[in-house]
């Protein structure tokens, strides 16, 4: 494990502490005026998908955008400024009575909306796949009460929407299905500048002692929502085998994970470390050697994101990764980290602790990718691909919502 590494300082981050007069008022500061709506802030599409990007436009002096961001509660609020605003984005926001009304009040002043997803659940088709990829038991009524409506939800907003924003090309795809697709825009997930500044830091310090660690290789598995529990099975046994044969690495399981499977006889090197804040998150990643991104293969995760790829190259950590089209975009394989297929993960976790036990080595390969991830998924690099997204939807001019009413 890499040790004596920084901690933040300071209180920690929070994405949401303004007030709703706050937010409109910089919002109509800009030339461009566009609100992004989502249910209730989180720590997770709404810090991805909402937070980071309005970040990133209101921080460019250059940026003609004027962003702010609100929640489902702060739709009366915000009504009435609604005609001055050149879009609305509406982000993984279900259909609900405040929506209904946002939309209506949209289509009578000729605003667009357009929808925004990071995952393939706005579609009901979709459901029986949701439920086995989430593990859930197929014969209760309940969990089908509780996908069916969120995703008929999510389905019902998008199809007020004349556009959509999401953050890859297997996504697009699927949003594609239910609107033109020239009207579907990839926006990646980026860092955000705190996140990417401590990572910075951190990353300074393990360069700064050429790497240097102590005690055992540690694996990290940084799950971040329980939708990954099941995922974790991919990587479960070969992990089990290796534990059994080298008593020098450990395990470090971090968010909503508590069965192991096949690691239970190891539970003794297994630490777990509850749900944390994100920076503190960019700390226990940067001091595994290891990061593992197991996901099954479905049609689900095929559209997940490149995101835990890297938030541990930012850091400095290597990454072992099944095989989405995001990640094979975003890693090149055995050089920024490895690829896995369910029947290569043996190897390539033997291949990864040994590379961590190579100290010299590590540190050439691991500095190389974060730089390059610190340039690639920097901050404000989103900026640009809503601009250009933003604009080619309102050169289109608004067309009249199917919604009517109020």
């Amino acid at each position: 494990m890499f040790a004596d590494l920084p901690h933040p300082h300071g209180p920690r981050p929070v994405l949401w502490d303004s007030t709703v007069t706050q937010r409109v008022g910089r919002m109509l500061d800009g030339d461009v005026k566009v609100a992004w709506f989502y249910g209730q802030p989180d720590t997770s599409t709404f810090r991805y998908r909402v937070a980071n990007v309005v970040e990133a436009l209101n921080s460019d002096p250059a940026s003609p955008v004027g962003a702010g961001w609100f929640s489902d509660d702060d739709i009366p609020s915000v009504l009435p400024v609604v005609p001055q605003l050149d879009a609305i984005v509406l982000v993984r926001h279900r259909y609900g009575g405040h929506v209904r009304r946002l939309a209506a009040t949209a289509a009578r002043a000729g605003v667009p909306l357009l929808f925004d997803s990071d995952d393939l659940v706005f579609d009901t088709s979709y459901a029986d796949m949701m439920m086995d990829s989430l593990g859930r038991d197929a014969t209760v009524s309940l969990d089908w009460d509780v996908w069916y409506a969120y995703m008929g939800r999510l389905g019902a907003t998008l199809r007020l929407c004349e556009g959509a924003f999401t953050t890859n090309q297997t996504l697009r795809a699927a949003l594609g299905r239910h609107l033109p697709i020239e009207d579907v825009h990839v926006v990646p997930n980026v860092l955000n500048r705190v996140q990417q500044e401590f990572s910075r830091t951190v990353l300074e310090a393990k360069e700064g002692s050429g790497y240097r660690r102590s005690g055992p290789v540690v694996i990290g598995y940084f799950s971040g929502t329980p939708s990954h529990v099941r995922d974790f099975t991919v990587a479960a046994p070969a992990l089990a085998r290796l534990l059994a044969r080298d008593a020098d690495v450990a395990i470090r399981i971090a968010g909503f994970l508590d069965d192991v499977g096949p690691l239970e006889e190891f539970r003794d090197r297994i630490e777990f470390v509850p749900f944390m804040h994100y920076v503190d998150l960019q700390r226990s990643i940067a001091e595994v050697e290891v990061n593992i991104a197991p996901l099954q293969h479905n049609g689900f995760n095929i559209c997940k994101s490149d995101l835990k790829f890297f938030e541990a190259a930012v850091v400095g950590t290597w990454t072992v990764a099944s095989h989405t089209p995001s990640l094979d975009a975003a890693i090149t394989d055995g050089v920024t980290g490895r690829l896995a297929r369910d029947h290569e993960w043996d190897f390539a976790l033997a291949e990864a602790v040994d590379l961590a036990r190579d100290s010299e080595r590590y540190a050439a390969t691991m500095s190389a990718a974060a730089e390059h991830a610190h340039r690639t998924w920097a901050w404000d690099s989103v900026a640009e691909p809503v601009r250009a997204a933003l604009t080619a939807q309102l050169a289109k001019g608004s067309v009249t919502s199917p919604l009517t009413g109020s």
